[in-house]
């Protein structure tokens, strides 16, 4: 009797929890449909909110002196402004990764926006605050890509001219959209950091009005409204968000608003080893720069993360990890061949840390889980070259020397066992000059294609009785 009557009681608390938050949505989404403006701010005190700031021009550094102070109800304003002009992405339960990883496991495909990452979200949002002079004036941004896209895709259609400084070794595909979308394209610096000193140096932009990519106020914001559909979109309870992280704008937006409307709901910011500028900021208690080096998430690529975004994430976010190159490109394998996506390192990123062997798949073990696979920009060429380097990670492309007889048939020999076990030659090197044992023997080097790394594994064994072999590393 009194285990019944706990589980009412819980089931009761759980219900006037839900409907609660229901309510604190509702509210804020009726008061945006209501005002075409945000509320006034409040009196000044302690607890005063700060209006926040959309722009900075470029006679300033375009990083924010002082974190402004974001809530749910511009998360929520947001959400109603760009409603209608930025696509509703799905979000769906991937069968074949929640078998493989043992969770309910959600993606939020934001790579279906037009321009293909989530950033429309923030830049539509701060394109929308500017007054007719700003809009007049044009806008200004330093962008790997994805920020840029969206300011030129959004610019164009609200007739604001839009200025882009990026890396200068920023993705092909997206420098080319870029300029088809209209906006004026500088490359300039190794990084996005580079990029925006570059633009803080120029007087000629100054008149110009910055729109930081994942640091201005309106920014964070529309990247927040993913956290309000993915509430709408998952049936039941959601466990945990496990979200990409670079700047920080993201991890911000839907933080603030999952822990909003499911406190309990667990936040995890994901980070490529090769920039973990956010780990730095925590470690720091403040932005400060990150060793960063080349990484197949080159969106997430930002050596100091944004003083507002952390003043946000760093309250919400749960847990920080970091994932290899080799599990990026995993997770980039397994998006293309599970769920026919063509996903950018960056926006895979999240997935990678709950692959087997990330740091958070046994956490989530059981748990609903929602992923934004937040960019599917990436130049054809390069997504070759890193499915192969997912392929090899998963060890399903294996290297092999062996060293075989330099005689009629010695090579036949070697491929012979190769088509017994059913391992597909992809690339043959012969090497004589650097044997200096035998005359009559020579080095083959074959890169083979197996099913499996179990496959790969019987092929090696094979090989070993017969031959001296060095077996490559899987990446």
């Amino acid at each position: 009797m009194m285990q019944t009557v706990r589980r009412l009681v819980f089931r009761y608390g759980r219900i006037q929890e839900a409907c609660t938050c229901r309510a604190l949505h509702q509210r804020s989404v009726a008061q945006a449909r209501n005002s075409t403006e945000p509320p006034p701010a409040d009196p000044p005190g302690d607890d005063a909110e700060v209006e926040p700031t959309t722009t900075t021009t470029t006679s300033e550094s375009p990083v924010e002196p002082k974190p402004v102070r974001i809530d749910y109800g511009m998360i929520a304003r947001a959400h109603g402004a760009i409603r209608g002009h930025v696509r509703l992405s799905s979000c769906y339960r991937s069968h074949l990764l929640s078998e493989m990883l043992g969770c309910d496991l959600y993606l939020k495909a934001e790579l279906q926006q037009s321009t293909g990452s989530f950033k429309e979200r923030g830049a539509l949002n701060a394109l929308l605050q500017l007054s007719n002079e700003e809009k007049f004036r044009g806008v200004i941004a330093a962008s790997a890509g994805n920020h840029g896209l969206a300011l030129a895709w959004h610019g164009i259609k609200l007739g604001i001219p839009t200025t882009i400084v990026m890396p200068q070794f920023a993705p092909l595909s997206k420098v080319e959209k870029c300029r088809l979308y209209g906006a004026e394209v500088i490359l300039q610096g190794a990084n996005i950091e580079e990029a925006k000193q570059c633009i803080a140096a120029n007087t000629k932009w100054q008149d110009m009005t910055y729109i930081n990519g994942y640091d201005d106020p309106h920014v964070i914001a529309g990247a927040g409204t993913i956290g309000i559909e993915m509430g709408e979109q998952v049936p039941g309870k959601i466990d945990a968000v496990v979200v990409p992280c670079g700047g920080g704008g993201l991890l911000a937006g839907i933080g603030l608003a999952m822990k909003t409307l499911n406190p309990k709901c667990k936040v995890y910011a994901v980070e490529p080893e090769n920039c973990a500028s956010f780990r730095a900021a925590l470690d720091a208690g403040k932005p400060v720069r990150a060793p960063t080096s080349s990484t197949l998430a080159d969106g997430l690529a930002v050596p100091v993360v944004g003083a507002n975004a952390f003043a946000i994430a760093r309250e919400f976010t749960d847990r920080t990890v970091t994932v290899s190159e080799r599990m990026i490109a995993l997770a980039v394998l397994r998006c293309a061949e599970t769920e026919k996506l063509t996903v950018e390192g960056g926006g895979a990123t999240g997935l990678a840390a709950l692959l087997p062997g990330g740091a958070l798949h046994n956490e989530v073990a059981g748990k609903t889980v929602v992923v934004p696979l937040c960019g599917g920009n990436i130049d054809i060429p390069v997504f070759g070259r890193v499915i192969e380097r997912g392929l090899a990670a998963d060890g399903r492309l294996v290297r092999v020397t062996a060293n075989v007889s330099d005689r009629p048939g010695g090579i036949h020999e070697l491929t012979a066992v190769f088509a017994e076990l059913g391992a597909s030659i992809k690339d043959v090197y012969h090497e004589r000059a650097w044997l200096h044992s035998q005359v009559d023997r020579v080095h083959v080097t074959c890169v083979l294609e197996v099913f499996s790394a179990e496959h790969g594994q019987r092929v090696r064994n094979r090989l070993e009785e017969k031959y001296e072999i060095e077996w490559g590393d899987t990446l």
